[in-house]
């Protein structure tokens, strides 16, 4: 079988219906779009989601919506198994980070998260940290802080 001899099965083609073309068609006159009236006319109907004029369902509930929360802080967020790249017993603070590249900016607070392991003793300098990160950081014999 070769793909010029491929045919679609029987039944997965139409013809396309043809309107407008006198009574003995079967869609002559109106066409199949009824009498007057928006639908009828060409490039007529509404946008989806139209109701008419009334409030729409969509503005009803600005809950579905959702919203910006203007008070959310946006972290650099490092996890503690990327801080064992660094030599042990040194200090990192945010400058160091950066400097690696395992944060964009300066601008936003850094935090520290607990996943991955840590081998070796550091001193570590953030913003914030979790639980399991602290736990992890002081288990390895090393130091945390908040700046």
């Amino acid at each position: 079988m070769r793909q010029n001899e491929l045919r679609p099965p029987l039944g997965a083609k139409h013809k396309a219906k043809r309107v407008g073309r006198g009574d003995g068609s079967g869609h002559g006159t109106y066409s199949g779009r009824g009498c007057k009236g928006q639908k009828s006319r060409s490039g007529g109907g509404v946008r989806l989601g139209f109701e008419g004029g009334q409030l729409p369902l969509i503005k009803r509930l600005p809950r579905k919506r959702g919203f910006t929360n203007i008070f959310k802080i946006e972290y650099n967020i490092i996890n503690v198994g990327k801080l064992d790249g660094f030599s042990p017993g040194s200090e990192i603070n945010t400058e160091e980070l950066l400097k690696a590249g395992l944060i964009k900016s300066l601008g936003r607070p850094t935090k520290i998260l607990g996943d991955g392991d840590i081998h070796h003793s550091l001193s570590v300098k953030a913003d914030k940290f979790s639980a399991a990160a602290e736990r992890k950081i002081v288990a390895a014999g090393g130091k945390v802080e908040r700046t």
